[in-house]
């Protein structure tokens, strides 16, 4: 997942974060992201940082089965797909290390 603007400093100004998600190498939509992607966004990054990352590490099966639907979500939604894909690959380690669903 790559977050990308045009100044670097504007980073840490980011009011909305999930406009500027993209994949590596690729520019950001420019359409405004769909509302199931800003949600998607917060639980992805919900579930890589602390403290559920390391629910998720030490295999909880509540964290685990919010890591399942974050990544069936994903993989399910159809509108703003170049999004999804970027939040995907967050996940995506988690997903092969974890996830034996």
């Amino acid at each position: 997942m790559t977050i990308k603007t045009p100044d670097a400093w504007r980073l840490s100004r980011l009011t909305n974060p999930a406009h500027h998600l993209t994949t590596p190498y690729s520019d950001p939509d420019l359409d405004p992201p769909s509302p199931a992607t800003r949600r998607l966004l917060t639980e992805c990054l919900d579930l890589v940082t602390d403290p559920l990352i390391y629910d998720v590490e030490d295999q909880d099966p509540a964290a685990l089965a919010r890591l399942r639907a974050a990544d069936e979500a994903l993989r399910d939604q159809r509108e703003d797909r170049h999004r999804a894909d970027a939040l995907t690959a967050l996940i995506a380690n988690l997903v092969d290390t974890y996830g034996n669903w």
